[in-house]
């Protein structure tokens, strides 16, 4: 919000597994080349809101930018969890469906990636080798 503005920013992880953690990203053209090769993709799928602006990931550039990292693993984040109150009523497909659309996107843009869709505090331990 507001006239201040940075560019996206995300992380690369390394340990026993080399993990990306896109932040609030959007997807780019040397996206593969500057993340580099990854174990597990953590991909922001939510892509809505009024201030976000272009440049974030929703379900179907998510599922592009699994593409183009070829990870053995992803996990979608960033949607449904901070929802303002009465929007259920309104747009509750914005809030509940990024995580399934992004599962059912992935399955056709990159087939041999495990998706890993959690519900709210379940957690998983990713391939990491493929």
């Amino acid at each position: 919000m507001g006239p201040h503005r940075s560019p996206a920013l995300g992380y690369v992880v390394e340990g026993e597994a080399r993990t990306y953690f896109a932040g609030d990203t959007g997807l780019f053209d040397d996206m593969a080349k500057e993340v580099g090769p990854v174990d597990v993709a953590l991909l922001p799928v939510g892509g809505w809101g009024p201030y976000l602006g272009e440049g974030h990931l929703d379900p179907g550039r998510a599922a592009e930018a699994l593409a183009r990292l070829d990870p053995a693993s992803a996990v979608p984040v960033h949607y449904g969890t901070y929802w303002p109150i009465g929007m259920d009523a309104v747009r509750p497909h914005e809030f509940h469906a990024p995580g399934a659309e992004f599962v059912r996107l992935a399955a056709a843009r990159a087939p041999g990636v495990a998706v890993h869709l959690l519900e709210h505090g379940e957690s998983v331990r990713p391939e990491v080798a493929r």
